[in-house]
């Protein structure tokens, strides 16, 4: 028989609060969003992802918890039946290994999810996510080539997104004992519920920094236009603008 959420939820949150936080302490994982030095803290905005990314992650768990202790469970009861002695003997040991692996994954969930923050600043944004080993990313918007969003048939079921940051080159350096760069040029935020303001945020805020110092401080009307010339139509000189937008922002 397979334990119910009921009682994982409760042998859960009894190790969580007690002998789980004996660990979270050692391992100082983090509980509160992280704090980017020399940011405006009136425009800082730091948020999770959203519940149903949690329940997005309890379902791949319990999918597991079915497959692995079901064949573990029916493996009991066909030697309990052609040995009922030896079945007898291993019940506790194989009723250990069915329990106390759910209840460690079912905390490591919820570990997961409590530690992931998402912090969008003024000046960057910051991805901070892990139990055992924390791994921040810093991104500063002038970087931001594409802000993208993805979402497949079981996120849309429970109502998140994905928001894909791509970049044009690696991150901001962050402090000691973080994960410095960003990998493969893009940031990832999890389990989104309002993915398109989020997008829009982002792309907003990188728009602003092309004025702040931080990126491009040359609008389209600051910089000289593109001078017709003979020999070129209105979609050759679209081009050429667009390189030199794109050379101007890659030699900042």
């Amino acid at each position: 028989m397979i334990v119910s959420e009921a009682a994982i939820l409760r042998a859960s949150q009894w190790c969580y609060r007690g002998v789980w936080s004996f660990f979270t302490n050692w391992f100082r994982v983090p509980e509160e969003p992280p704090h980017l030095r020399g940011a405006d803290d009136t425009q800082v905005r730091s948020f999770r992802p959203a519940q149903g990314f949690l329940r997005y992650l309890k379902f791949f768990f319990w999918i597991g918890l079915v497959i692995f202790d079901g064949c573990l469970f029916a493996g009991w009861i066909a030697l309990l039946i052609a040995n009922p002695l030896l079945g007898a003997v291993l019940a506790i040991p194989i009723w250990a290994i069915m329990i106390l692996p759910d209840i460690v994954a079912y905390i490591a969930i919820h570990l997961r999810y409590d530690t992931t923050w998402y912090v969008l600043s003024d000046r960057s944004m910051r991805i901070r996510r892990g139990i055992w080993i924390i791994h921040e990313t810093t991104i500063t918007y002038d970087n931001i080539q594409k802000v993208s969003i993805r979402q497949g048939p079981l996120q849309r079921y429970f109502g998140i997104s994905d928001v894909l940051v791509e970049t044009a080159g690696g991150g901001a350096a962050t402090g000691k004992g973080e994960s410095s760069s960003v990998v493969g040029h893009s940031g990832l935020l999890e389990g989104i519920g309002n993915a398109e303001e989020v997008r829009g945020l982002i792309l907003a805020k990188w728009q602003s920094s092309k004025t702040a110092g931080l990126g491009d401080e040359h609008d389209s009307r600051a910089r000289p236009a593109v001078e017709p010339a003979a020999g070129f139509s209105p979609h050759d000189l679209q081009v050429l603008e667009e390189i030199r937008d794109l050379a101007l922002r890659l030699s900042q």
